[in-house]
């Protein structure tokens, strides 16, 4: 692999809280090293409409409190075609580009990988950029920690109407295909059930435990689900328990987007910037097709290949042993 002289960064996908530290990071230390830097705006996107700007040091000042993303995000269809990639690779090339840092999830990788093995000029090094902590290779994602807290926070003020009301409520989290953020909230909230797309949940065990809960007291309930779980979504599961459980009085709360924004929190804020750096280290070092995670609080490096691919990555399972144990 040739030197890198001059690389680009984007951020693809959903965005995350902790984007604007990792911008800023690979921003400064691609800057510290010699190797001018160049804004992708709108992810590949950008890439394919040449909405691209040079970047200087202070390109990047004040925005580690900032959510969302400075170089702003898309989904782009165009890209997974041969014809949008060929157009990019010009794009890049006509400005001297030869490496790349990617911020996003698996959609974002998938893009990336296949880039890279079309054009292996172009280094690609990817920084796991998403609220939905579900990528091999890293313990924690940027942005999962700020969500959660953001989930926490408010279903920490739901629990005090439930109480008030003597109510049951049901609130779905975001988490396709992956109940991290439901899992921890849960038990950081003492919901009594978690539906989870990772562990099926008979509606018959949950409508049980909601009725000796009640029997023993209980004044409020709250049950998370994930927006993955398998049982037909939060109103569906909803509405089978009030047809059931006629004592508690039944609300529906989605959270929605508001799970994304927000200014990242000291352990995104520092992730960030400790991902972005090493992403442009790892380049600086002949590494391409690879993702820059956090392991044992150490940052390691993950073919992108594996990182998409390999399923051994699971929620923890004394969490979920507690999360049992803990609500009754």
């Amino acid at each position: 692999m040739n030197k890198i002289s001059k690389l680009a960064v984007l951020t693809s996908g959903g965005d995350a809280p902790g984007m604007n530290p990792c911008i800023r990071a690979v921003v400064r230390t691609a800057l510290y090293n010699g190797i001018e830097v160049v804004g992708v705006r709108q992810g590949y996107k950008g890439l394919i409409e040449n909405d691209m700007y040079d970047m200087d040091k202070r390109s990047v000042s004040n925005i580690l409190n900032l959510g969302g993303t400075i170089l702003k995000t898309a989904r782009c269809l165009p890209f997974k075609e041969d014809e949008g990639m060929a157009i990019a690779y010009k794009h890049l090339k006509e400005r001297g580009i030869d490496g790349l840092v990617v911020i996003g999830g698996d959609g974002t990788f998938t893009g990336a990988l296949r880039f890279s093995r079309k054009y292996p000029d172009i280094a690609v090094m990817g920084v796991p950029g998403t609220i939905d902590n579900d990528l091999y290779g890293s313990t924690y994602t940027l942005g999962f920690d700020t969500a959660t807290n953001t989930v926490i926070q408010a279903i920490d003020k739901i629990r005090d109407t439930a109480d008030a009301h003597d109510r049951l409520f049901f609130i779905e989290v975001m988490g396709r295909d992956s109940g991290a953020i439901a899992l921890r909230a849960g038990i950081s909230c003492g919901a009594e059930a978690i539906l989870l797309p990772e562990k099926q949940t008979a509606l018959e065990d949950l409508i049980k435990n909601l009725k000796e809960g009640k029997s023993n007291k209980k004044s409020s309930s709250i049950v998370i689900v994930a927006e993955g779980d398998k049982n037909g979504g939060v109103y569906d599961v909803a509405k089978a328990v009030q047809q059931e459980v006629k004592d508690y009085d039944v609300k529906v709360t989605i959270l929605g987007h508001l799970q994304r924004g927000g200014s990242p929190s000291s352990f995104d804020r520092i992730l960030g910037s400790r991902l972005g750096f090493a992403a442009v280290n790892a380049l600086i070092a002949g590494e391409s097709q690879k993702m820059v995670g956090l392991q044992a609080n150490h940052i390691l490096l993950t073919s992108l290949d594996d990182a998409l691919n390999n399923h051994e990555f699971k929620l923890e399972a004394d969490l979920l042993q507690m999360a049992d144990i803990l609500s009754i």
